[in-house]
C-alpha cells in the first residue's frame, strides 16, 4: 500500500477540503453564505441570474451619522456592550 492509497483512502466529510464550488468544482474562494456553495469567480459571473443586486451607498452620510452617534454616546453613562449594541443597530438601520 503506497502513501497516496493510505492518505486518500476515504473521502473527507469535514473542513475546507470537503467543500467545492457547485458550478466549477473549485475548492478555493468558496462563498458558503446563504448556502450558495459557489466560488467567488462563478458568483461574479452568475450574481444577476441568482438575484443579487449590488447596492451603492453614500458613505459620507453614514460617517456623519456614526460620528454624531459617537459624540452623543460620550456624554451618557453606559457600558461598552451597550455602546457596541447601539452602534450595530444604528448601522443596521441605515
Amino acid at each position: 500500500m503506497g502513501h497516496s492509497n493510505v492518505w486518500n483512502s476515504h473521502p473527507k466529510n469535514y473542513g475546507p477540503g470537503s467543500r467545492v464550488c457547485r458550478v466549477c468544482a473549485n475548492p478555493h474562494g468558496l462563498i458558503r453564505k446563504y448556502g450558495l456553495m459557489c466560488c467567488r469567480q462563478c458568483f461574479r459571473s452568475n450574481a444577476k441570474d441568482i438575484g443579487f443586486i449590488k447596492q451603492y451607498e453614500d458613505t459620507s452620510k453614514t460617517m456623519v451619522v456614526l460620528y454624531s452617534l459617537i459624540l452623543n454616546l460620550q456624554y451618557e453613562d453606559t457600558s461598552k456592550t451597550m455602546v457596541i449594541r447601539f452602534l450595530v443597530l444604528a448601522i443596521w438601520n441605515l
